[in-house]
């Protein structure tokens, strides 16, 4: 059987037989695309070819990209483990022409490598083509189905529709019709009953697509109206995990040798055999597909967070462990044990996740260990509401229907999507855990409407957050990619070339694109300039600056009044100065962080404004004080040298490594770098940030935090120049002021830990007042227990000093009276708070619930709260409703 990497090898071994360049794989997360989160699809790292803002490094290309969908237009996340074919991470085989050869080539060479090459059997393939598109006025594809007649025949081609056979990169931008090559995978006895070609797009695990040959011709405009490009280009993408199954004759993805060594040790250490389980089968291959997505994502720079991309890859991670958990039995973390045998399978195509392999276990590990703890808190949340719901009494129910309130009995649909959106747990999650419970008839009647009323809830305002309106470019002169000129200058006379208007919640902007800029784009950590765009009649505030590709944007609140006129740009010199001196400290420390540390200390992520210098990276325990102190002393001594900034502009990549230049955690570099060197044998990194001339320049350097942001990694945050100085000095002010007010003493900090420790004595014996006054407070309310129906009522209103006064008295209570059925409403402090104590033998007569009584005694003064069968409490803002809330408590008991 030929292996995946033999079948990956061919394809790039074919095409450049076909003189196209071969390209490195695009790393899965974006950084100059705000339209996409991760990379999609082949195309992605080629929009600005497509899109005319760069041209290519050859009219022919070939790759295998990383590619990742779980969210947007491609969502194929819940699919993923159901089926055999669905994947959220997924290489895609491509090749491309950029304004060179175009339907014919393209065809003729998937139908050589498919048949010729990996001697897919003829008979089994189909081919579809556009059938036309009256709304768009579109026709057939006649051209590419005039190519396709005479190879496969006309009776295995299939007309397709807009929504199958014409491609779009969004819903504005280039697009065109699609050919589509499916094949069919059934045994012949199948194949005899139905054809394959009454299968194909009618999602038959067995008749699948494995390559689609999209012909780019068109550009959509934000009308909907299509116009012809320019340049004709070809886009195709083979799903490689496809692929390989049908080559190696298998029925499913997952059997392949893609699969199979992550498939092989997850089920042998679950202690089962694949394929004899379904849910486990579901299961296995869920942890497969999610440690590959999570893996590349974090090998390329993405670590798992509550926000943005970083959500997505921490939501991918918690289903795969949900899955392991649930259906598994891992109680343990165990996705981080997959990397090694990840890593090791595709250290060829893609070395990076090898190379960083530890520190990807190591993130995995402490997400797979919080991740765990969240469940764990939501199974005793759902433990809580089923023991609350069977042990709801009757006499209490009644009591609520008398006084016209509802009792909670039931696990409604808003309790389960609140599991699901606080914990993790997905509703069938906590219906098998229900179910394990005997408890599922304790579900509402109309919780799978409610739950997905929740949902659609949840979805609408991430919708309404995440709303653009974007209209087309408008060209104003014509131009080639724009030229950046802010190294050298802070202003620059210019033409506008382009321009659009972008609204986002209710905010509307302009995104204007120069010929020549000196503004810096937002990129590599450093934030965008800020300043202003001048002519003789106005002077227009630019608010931002960022990358859009290719492209230089600039963000305003208003457009030109003559669009075609000459502009001068100007930088906010003072904000950029500023942001400057960040970024070349920051080069400064990342060095003196591997001298002090060593050098497994890599760079992670970074954030470099005006205000402050934010640098995330690799170390696997907090920084003492001498360290800190060290870097400091390191960073400040190089700014006293004054050392030159040298920049060195389009080094070749392998020269700059030769240099000993570092690379920016998650960036991706073309053949040609910029490195900046303060002293070779000191700081050397690949950026295209702005910087000092000399470091001397930066003035002053402190650090002002150190902290953890995830596992193995560490952030620094710090500050220079006028920063540094405006801290110090407030620290100084600071100590200076403490100083005063401990009378000048000749020790500071002597003074301040004898302040400390007095304090500290006169807190001990005011707990021990306390706790006096608490005695006589609980024997007095002892003393006035009343004998009722076998219990020893106390219900009364007392003053308390705080809240652990009430529990210990109500503690106390419960240790002395076994039959106790306790309502304290007190005035703790200003504030109203109840507590419900039952006494053991109360509690087992299953007659009372102190959690329930506290929610309809909450109401009367205004709040709300909850607790244990035998003990619960509330807080409130009605000090008034207090002696309401012994009225009600005496009622409470009497109807019992």
């Amino acid at each position: 059987m030929i292996d995946s990497g033999t079948i990956r090898q061919k394809f790039l071994d074919f095409f450049e037989k076909k003189a196209h360049l071969i390209v490195p794989s695009a790393p899965l997360v974006l950084k100059n695309d705000p339209s996409l989160l991760f990379t999609n699809s082949g195309m992605v790292q080629f929009k600005d070819y497509f899109l005319g803002n760069s041209t290519p490094k050859s009219k022919r290309i070939t790759d295998t990209q990383k590619c990742l969908r779980v969210s947007g237009k491609h969502n194929d996340l819940e699919d993923v483990g159901f089926d055999t074919y669905h994947h959220t991470m997924f290489e895609m085989l491509g090749n491309w022409s950029f304004g060179d050869y175009f339907k014919k080539e393209a065809i003729s060479w998937a139908w050589e490598l498919l048949t010729e090459v990996y001697q897919l059997p003829k008979d089994r393939l189909y081919a579809s083509v556009f059938g036309g598109d009256k709304e768009d006025n579109l026709p057939v594809d006649t051209e590419a189905l005039d190519y396709w007649k005479p190879i496969v025949g006309e009776d295995r081609i299939i007309y397709g529709t807009k929504k199958d056979n014409f491609w779009e990169m969004g819903d504005t931008g280039p697009c065109g019709p699609c050919s589509e090559i499916h094949i069919d995978l059934r045994p012949q006895e199948e194949v005899d009953k139905i054809p394959g070609k009454d299968l194909v797009n009618m999602d038959h695990p067995q008749v699948v697509e494995i390559w689609n040959l999209v012909f780019i011709q068109f550009n959509r405009l934000s009308t909907g109206q299509l116009e012809n490009l320019p340049d004709k280009h070809v886009d195709t993408g083979m799903g490689f995990e496809r692929l390989c199954m049908a080559i190696q004759g298998k029925k499913s993805n997952y059997d392949t040798d893609v699969f199979t060594p992550l498939i092989d040790f997850i089920a042998n250490e679950a202690k089962t055999k694949y394929g004899t389980d379904e849910k486990k089968d579901i299961a296995i291959r869920v942890i497969a597909d999610h440690v590959r997505a999570v893996s590349f994502a974090i090998s390329d720079g993405q670590l798992p967070s509550n926000t943005g991309a970083g959500y997505v890859i921490r939501r991918i991670l918690r289903r795969a462990v949900r899955y392991a958990f649930s259906y598994l039995d891992f109680k343990e973390p165990f996705l981080n044990k997959l990397v090694p045998i990840l890593a090791e399978q595709l250290k060829g195509p893609f070395p990076d996740l090898y190379n960083q392999r530890e520190f990807v276990i190591r993130v995995i590990i402490e997400e797979e260990q919080a991740f765990l703890r969240t469940l764990d808190k939501g199974l005793k949340i759902l433990d809580e509401w089923v023991d609350d719901t069977i042990k709801w009494s009757g006499v209490i129910r009644a009591y609520a229907e008398k006084k016209g309130t509802t009792g909670d009995t039931r696990i409604s649909g808003s309790r389960m999507f609140q599991l699901f959106d606080t914990y993790g747990f997905p509703k069938d999650l906590t219906l098998l855990i229900l179910k394990e419970k005997d408890a599922i008839s304790y579900l509402d009647e109309n919780w799978e409407n409610e739950f997905q009323l929740e949902m659609e809830k949840q979805k609408a305002r991430s919708k309404a957050d995440a709303v653009k309106e974007t209209g087309d470019w408008e060209t104003v002169n014509d131009g080639d990619k724009p030229e950046f000129v802010g190294y050298e200058n802070l202003s620059a006379t210019t033409r506008l070339l382009r321009y659009r208007k972008v609204k986002q919640k209710s905010k509307e902007l302009y995104q204007l694109v120069f010929e020549r800029t000196p503004f810096y784009a937002e990129s590599g950590g450093q934030v965008g300039d800020t300043g202003w765009i001048e002519s003789d009649k106005e002077k227009i505030k630019v608010v931002d600056t960022k990358k859009e590709n290719e492209l230089i944007v600039h963000y305003t609140e208003k457009l030109p009044e003559k669009l075609d006129g000459i502009f001068n740009l100007k930088v906010d010199a003072h904000k950029r100065q500023l942001t400057m001196d960040n970024h070349s400290a920051t080069h400064l420390m990342h060095a003196a962080l591997r001298e002090v540390l060593g050098s497994h200390v890599e760079q992670r992520g970074s954030l470099v404004n005006e205000k402050i210098l934010r640098f995330d990276f690799s170390h696997f325990a907090p920084m003492t004080e001498e360290e800190i102190s060290k870097v400091e002393d390191i960073v400040n001594k190089k700014i006293r040298e004054n050392i030159p900034l040298n920049e060195q502009r389009n080094v070749p990549i392998e020269e700059a490594k030769g240099m000993g230049a570092m690379a920016l955690f998650g960036e991706k570099y073309g053949d040609f770098v910029r490195v900046i060197t303060f002293d070779p044998k000191y700081s050397v990194e690949l950026c295209g940030g702005t910087h000092v001339n000399a470091t001397g320049q930066i003035g002053l350097f402190k650090i002002v935090s150190e902290s953890s942001v995830a596992a193995g990694i560490r952030r620094i945050e710090a500050m220079t120049a006028e920063g540094a100085e405006r801290y110090l000095n407030s620290e100084v002010k600071l100590l200076q002021e403490v100083r005063s007010l401990l009378k000048n003493p000749k020790d500071i900090a002597v003074a301040t830990k004898n302040l400390v420790e007095e304090k500290h004595q006169l807190e001990k014996k005011l707990e021990e007042l306390f706790q006096q006054q608490a005695n006589q407070l609980k024997d007095g309310l002892a003393q006035k227990g009343e004998k009722k129906n076998g219990l020893t009522v106390i219900i009364e209103k007392v003053d308390l000093p705080n809240a652990d006064a009430l529990k210990n008295i109500a503690y106390a209570l419960r240790n002395q009276f076994d039959d106790l059925l306790m309502v304290l409403a007190a005035n703790v402090n200003g504030k109203p708070q109840v507590a419900v104590m039952l006494g053991t033998k109360t509690e087992a007569s299953k007659k009372f619930h102190a959690g329930e009584m506290i929610k309809i005694l909450a109401k009367e003064i205004g709040g709300g709260g909850g607790g244990q069968p035998f003990y619960a409490t509330a807080g409130g803002k009605n000090l008034n409703g207090l002696d309401a809330v012994v009225k009600k408590g005496r009622e409470m008991v009497a109807n019992g």
